[in-house]
This record gives structure tokens, sequence and C-alpha cells, in this order.
């Protein structure tokens, strides 16, 4: 007989949970319910790496081993999926970003009198938990925060809150302001100054009209398969580099050897420039700045692709466009793609990469593509966003 006071595992929004049902914040697999509600420690349970935890909303599984973590990643998309009665043929071995690997991130900053704080939110909570250090961020973000401090204390009104966006580019740091306020010359002399003093890629402020830049000594620009990309300020990014590599493997060891892909939700082109190296691909995205970025890098660099502004949401690809290629790769945002999938699903595509940030959504649309004929091969779970309940995966669906 189980133990009932014994925390079997983690419910999907972090909370440790009994053989009978009850959940407890802070729990680890093996941990123990005291009569008083007390969560003793058990052999799962770690010591948190960060002097934030449990405060800081960045992280909500700290106190979780590593193989704990890892066994919750790979739990996250295989209950998703048991909830809409599927199960897949193979649950490929989960892969974890590192510490420290985040190369995006989208922080708060409020100024209090003469201190700025810059941090993410409490769990739950509006209040800021200000960074001293940071586990999840890399270095080269987190060592920007203290000098932030100082400029925002210049450009940003007392009690007033501000967005800090920041990303990893080819040429270095792209930082973006939301919501300050620059007058002056002397104000505006110091952004690019900042600029300047910390080697940034491109410092970008938007004062409610829309982005300015104030500092980009060459454009800015990502690469995706030894392509570089105009990066928009704060386009989207896979969170971490080793969590790209990790879903583009995952793509590319699916697809057919030959024949022509299609890359839908494509972005700036992760998956297709990674493709396109010895294949024609076709690459429909519904943001027109991601598919001009995506058209001029894939031009330049030769690459075979044809690159569509197209909103999938209301005009997905229907079956005869779909059946002119040997794989489908699909990777929509967090409300994932009903529409596409039920065109898919009435599709003879032999193959398709359903790539997903929403276990969730990704098993409701399996739904589709189940019942149209497809059978789900294999997932592979992905975690690049460590220690948090956020899961990334791959879907290979073939008929």
């Amino acid at each position: 007989m189980t133990d009932p006071d014994i925390i079997l595992r983690i419910a999907a929004k972090g909370d440790g949970v009994t053989a009978d049902g009850r959940h407890f914040p802070l729990a680890a697999p093996g941990d123990r319910i005291a009569a008083d509600g007390a969560v003793l420690p058990g052999p799962h349970h770690a010591a948190p790496p960060c002097i934030h935890f449990p405060a800081c909303g960045g992280c909500a599984l700290q106190h979780v081993d590593d193989p704990s973590y890892a066994d919750f990643v790979s739990a996250r998309v295989i209950g998703a999926l048991a909830g809409q009665g599927i199960a897949a043929g193979t649950v490929l071995g989960p892969h974890i970003s590192p510490p420290r690997a985040r190369r995006r991130a989208a922080l708060r900053a409020v100024r209090q009198g003469k201190r700025v704080v810059i941090g993410f939110a409490e769990s739950g909570s509006h209040a800021l938990v200000d960074l001293s250090v940071c586990e999840i961020l890399d270095s080269r973000l987190f060592a920007l925060l203290a000098p932030l401090r100082g400029l925002l204390g210049a450009i940003l009104p007392d009690k007033r809150a501000a967005h800090v966006k920041m990303s990893l580019t080819d040429q270095g740091v792209d930082l973006l302001l939301e919501g300050v306020r620059v007058g002056g010359l002397a104000a505006d002399e110091a952004l690019g100054a900042f600029g300047q003093d910390h080697g940034l890629a491109r410092l970008t402020i938007d004062e409610g009209d829309g982005p300015q830049t104030r500092w980009e000594p060459e454009p800015v620009t990502v690469s995706f398969g030894g392509v570089a990309v105009g990066f928009p300020p704060f386009a989207f990014l896979q969170a971490t580099p080793d969590g790209e590599a990790a879903l583009v493997d995952a793509v590319a060891a699916a697809l057919p050897p030959s024949g022509p892909i299609a890359d839908l939700f494509c972005g700036l082109g992760t998956f297709a420039l990674a493709l396109a190296t010895a294949r024609p691909v076709y690459a429909a995205e519904g943001a027109r700045d991601l598919v001009l970025s995506l058209k001029a890098g894939a031009n330049r660099a030769q690459r075979r692709l044809a690159a569509d502004h197209r909103d999938l949401f209301r005009r997905p690809l229907v079956p005869a466009e779909l059946d002119r290629f040997a794989a489908i790769v699909l990777d929509p945002p967090r409300a994932g793609a009903r529409e596409q999938a039920m065109q898919l699903a009435a599709a003879r595509v032999p193959v398709v990469a359903y790539v997903s940030c929403n276990p969730a959504s990704f098993a409701r649309d399996a739904v589709h593509l189940v019942a149209g004929g497809y059978r789900l091969e294999s997932v592979k779970p992905v975690g690049q966003f460590r220690w948090s309940t956020h899961v990334e995966l791959v879907g290979i669906f073939r008929r």
C-alpha cells in the first residue's frame, strides 16, 4: 500500500502530489508530509542554488534534483497526451538546458526614489525581486543589470515601471527598454555612451510610440544553419542555443532524405534555414518583419528557400498545397495550430514534425492528426526553461 504522506510526483504547476491527491508547494518526490503539513525533505529534495529561490518567479523547481526534474519534463508531455487519450510510440529521453544558458529574457524594472530594482516578479505577485545573482541567465545578460540600474535611474520616472528585454545576437546583447522617458540631449547622449561602453549590439527604447534605435554600430543579426538573418528588437528566439539544437536535431532526424519541406510558423527561420542546405524549403509566417528578414538572409546565402507572408490561422495550407511536400515542420505559438492541424489531417503528407512550447495545445492538435490517420511515432521533451514548469517538445507523426 502506498504511503499517503509521501510525495509521488510533481504536478504541472510545480506542486508535489501525494497518492491521495493532496498538493504541497516546494515538495519533491520522496518527501514526506508531516502531520502539521510541513515538508520533510527526502532523497530527491535538492538545495536550491539561488539565494532568491523560492521568492523569485523566474524558477519554480530549484528544490528538485536533476533526475526528478527530467522526469517532470517528460511527465508533462506524457500527461498532456494521456489527457486526450493519446500515447506516443516512443518517449525519447528529455533534453535539459544547463544553468546560466538563457540567451533571452524579459525583466521588469521600477524606480523607487534613487533606487532602481530590476528582476523577475515574485510568484503570484507584482512585487519585483531585485536580482543580485541569477542561475538561469547567460552571464552576458546578467552582467548588464548592475550598470542598467544606473542608466534607468536617469531615464525612468519615479515609481514608474519599465520592461527590460535582452537577447544575445551575433554581435552581442540586443537591449530593448520599454516605458522609459528620454528627454534632452544629455539623456540621449547617455544612451549612446551606454551602448558603446558596454559593447551592446543595439540599444532600442520605446517611450510608448514604437521602438527607436539609439545605438547600433552594425546591423544586428542572428544565425540559423550558418545564415545571418536581420533581427528585429526582441524577436522570437529559442531560449537557449543547446535547446534550439536539440529541437532542430530531433526534426532533422525524422525527415525523409530528399524532397521539398514546408516550415509553417517559421519565424526567422530556425528550422527552415537549417533544413535548406540541400533541399528546397517553403517557409510561411504571419509576422511581416520576420518574413522580410528571413527572405533577405536566405537570398544573400543563396539558399533554396521561398518565404511567404501568410496568416496560417486565417488561411492555413489546404491539402492540395500540403501534398506537394515530403514533410511538414510545424512550430506554432502557445495556442497551437488547430486550423492547420485539421487541414493536415485531411492531407497525405508522409511526415509531420510538430514543435511545441505547450504540451496541452500540442495534445489537442494531435487528436486531429491521429483521427486523420497519423500515428504519433515519438515525442522528444525539451526543458529549455530550466527549473520552470515550461516544457517544449518535438512530436513526429507518420502516416
